[in-house]
């Protein structure tokens, strides 16, 4: 979205049109811009309210019923923290007796929507002027907020109470992989976090071995969805824990935590039973925890499925019951397939080089009866297992 684009969106015409566009599934588009533009609507404004609109729908996920009368834009809003979590990043900071907070790359303004909710003062600040723009219109009604568009790194930040980063892991084109192409850069960023009591949201995926010694570093996970690693610096950093995993439901909160180095998990064979833990537990690499807590064990150290012969109920697992397992061979899948007059497979796989629906056209299952296949490697051979 471009700077005409957003005042166009805020003018009264603009809120006109996005007030009559529920976007639904059921939203015929082509009768919706052909209605619009009867009424006289310039053909630009209605792409934009669309657009908009879209956006809104899909934000919905993040941000429940604040969402309809928010503004976003596409990156801002893929990067955006879920207001839940965005909660848990205010609560620490609110924890560390913190009144004060700077948002550095606040994005649309989800972290100091979260701040401001628990009664923290905000200056919050964006590179992109539109983005600035919309993140003050999304947080004018607190007024304990006060948005600015500027570059952080021009900043002097030793004014602030507290530093909250969250860095730009996208440009124009595509997502960013490498930490020092993030913006502002990494180093900098981790730099600054040193000095206060600090936070740091980055994506899920980053490496381990770029995460400082002086941080916590949480993996967090809503309904089994891996959303982001949070690094804790100074006071908001808690005693003792260095890495943790969050999982967030919709009734409770269940954590893994440790200050130890990674230690593997116990391993032995496949039982009666096979468990696919949570990606947070995973990215933390804490099943070794998980696997003591629930007293389950991996099927070969460098693969993340734990196993056991008894039943299991965690939060942390999905669990199923192994049916049948055989060496991975597609002769012998086929035939198993025909056999049990299987017709619906569902594919799941790890640490094994297939491509899930490729294998599903291969073996052509066409029977009523429904499976799920885990297609993974055991030491130096693939299994193919049934549940």
């Amino acid at each position: 979205m471009n700077r005409d684009d957003f005042l166009q969106l805020l003018s009264k015409e603009g809120q006109s049109l996005l007030s009559q566009i529920d976007y639904s599934t059921k939203l015929d588009i082509v009768k919706t811009i052909t209605k619009l533009r009867a009424q006289g609507h310039d053909p630009a404004l209605i792409a934009n309210a669309l657009s908009q609109a879209k956006l809104r729908k899909r934000a919905e996920a993040k941000f429940g019923e604040f969402a309809e009368r928010m503004f976003f834009t596409e990156a801002a809003l893929e990067q955006a923290s879920r207001l839940q979590v965005a909660a848990l990043h205010a609560n620490r900071f609110k924890q560390a007796g913190v009144t004060e907070v700077a948002d550095l790359g606040c994005g649309i303004g989800a972290e100091s929507l979260a701040f401001a909710s628990l009664n923290l003062n905000v200056k919050a600040f964006e590179l992109d002027e539109v983005t600035a723009a919309i993140a003050a219109y999304n947080l004018a009604i607190f007024e304990n907020v006060d948005v600015s568009n500027e570059d952080v790194t021009k900043l002097d930040l030793e004014k602030n109470q507290a530093l909250f980063f969250d860095p730009a892991r996208r440009n124009s084109k595509a997502r960013l992989f490498n930490p020092q192409d993030f913006s502002p850069n990494f180093d900098w960023v981790i730099e600054k976090a040193k000095q206060k009591p600090s936070g740091i949201k980055l994506g899920p995926g980053h490496p381990h071995n770029q995460i400082p010694q002086e941080a916590e570093a949480q993996w967090v996970s809503v309904d089994g969805d891996l959303v982001e690693l949070s690094l804790w610096f100074n006071e908001t950093k808690r005693q003792d824990i260095s890495r943790s995993a969050l999982l967030v439901t919709k009734d409770a909160k269940y954590e893994l935590k440790t200050n130890e180095k990674e230690q593997p998990a116990p391993t032995g064979e496949l039982g009666q039973y096979i468990h696919e833990p949570d990606n947070a537990a995973i990215r933390s690499h804490l099943i070794n925890l998980l696997a003591e807590e629930t007293n389950t064990h991996t099927i070969d150290p460098k693969i993340a499925y734990l196993s056991s012969n008894h039943e299991v109920k965690s939060p942390w697992l999905k669990s199923y019951k192994v049916i049948k397992d055989m060496p991975f061979d597609r002769k012998q899948l086929k035939a198993y397939i025909k056999q049990n007059d299987i017709g619906t497979l569902e594919i799941k796989k790890r640490g094994a080089d297939i491509t899930p629906e490729e294998l599903r056209k291969e073996l052509a299952p066409k029977g009523k009866n429904k499976a799920t296949l885990i297609v993974t490697r055991i030491g130096d051979a693939h299994k193919a297992i049934f549940v």
